[in-house]
């Protein structure tokens, strides 16, 4: 009897023994998943930050072709790539597209436009944008496929200018500089005198020459039934005028027009104090870039590294 109770006593504590000890094989078993489900949880935020902070050195920069998309792509990307940063250039062909992609957030800056031209679309479309950087100007030309001086231009000719605003204002200016118009008339200061009403203007337009006003872009595929035309200084690059029909006189620049003439970089405001973007101001305003506009485009583009007034 007394060696039955010792027996039984010893099966006992062999079970709980046995019980202890699967207990806490199941708990080790458990701790250890949840260890290594710890890392693997660590491993994959530290590859989310990671990945985020690649993304974060991206810089999406809205621009037309010549000479901004060319200067962004062939010099500023390889100037910001020193520092560990990606340019991606997105190409427009207007003028009004780079704006509003900037406004919805699409791209992180623009780079194409005047301060006369931004402010206009600002309070047209009600947009949020402001200049942070001028990087050059591109001289506005007249141009013509019939002509090769501007005294061969007869009374009554057709002139082209672009059809916004700022830049309409501008090609007028161009040709008083140029002895073409006498004045612009009440141009951009009487809203009821149109581009027709300078046609007729004696007094402005002594020549009676016809005043047409298209889209800036369309001023190079239209110039074979124009006398002669103002064209912004990108689209007749692209066009390749100056090569083909040199422009028969181009703008001169004062401090003021110099200002008002400068194609700046352009952010959505609040942006423009973040890093990629004071990243994107240094490289376009480097000695490289200005190099290569100098050696590239020959005065036809003309560095112009100034600050917003």
């Amino acid at each position: 009897m007394k060696k039955r109770v010792i027996t039984s006593l010893i099966l006992t504590a062999a079970l709980a023994f046995g019980a202890l000890t699967g207990c806490g094989s199941k708990a080790d078993s458990q701790s250890s998943e949840t260890a290594a489900t710890g890392e693997e949880t660590q491993a994959e935020a530290e590859a989310e930050t990671d990945s985020a902070s690649d993304s974060d050195k991206t810089i999406t920069v809205g621009a037309t072709p010549v000479p901004h998309a060319e200067i962004l792509d062939n010099i500023v990307k390889e100037v910001l790539a020193k520092d560990g940063w990606t340019l991606e250039t997105v190409v427009f062909q207007d003028y009004v597209l780079p704006n509003t992609s900037l406004e919805s957030g699409e791209i992180d800056a623009n780079y194409f436009q005047t301060l006369g031209y931004l402010d206009q679309q600002n309070k047209d479309a009600g947009l949020h944008l402001t200049a942070v950087a001028g990087i050059h100007i591109e001289p506005m030309g007249i141009y013509s496929q019939k002509y090769t001086k501007l005294d061969e231009i007869p009374d009554g000719a057709e002139i082209g200018i672009p059809n916004d605003p700022d830049n309409g204002a501008r090609a007028l200016d161009l040709l008083v500089q140029k002895g073409l118009l006498t004045s612009k008339g009440s141009f951009g200061e009487d809203a009821s005198y149109t581009e027709d009403s300078l046609s007729k203007d004696k007094n402005a337009n002594p020549h009676g020459y016809k005043i047409t006003p298209l889209e800036a872009a369309n001023l190079p595929l239209s110039l074979p039934d124009l006398d002669a035309a103002a064209i912004n200084g990108n689209y007749a690059l692209e066009a390749e005028l100056p090569s083909k029909y040199p422009a028969l006189d181009i703008e001169e620049f004062d401090d003021e027009t110099t200002v008002k003439r400068t194609n700046f970089l352009v952010v959505k405001d609040g942006s423009q104090d973040s890093e990629k973007i004071k990243a994107l101001v240094a490289a376009l305003k480097s000695d490289e870039v200005k190099s290569y506009i100098e050696e590239t485009y020959k005065g036809a583009v003309i560095p112009s590294f100034i600050d917003p007034q």
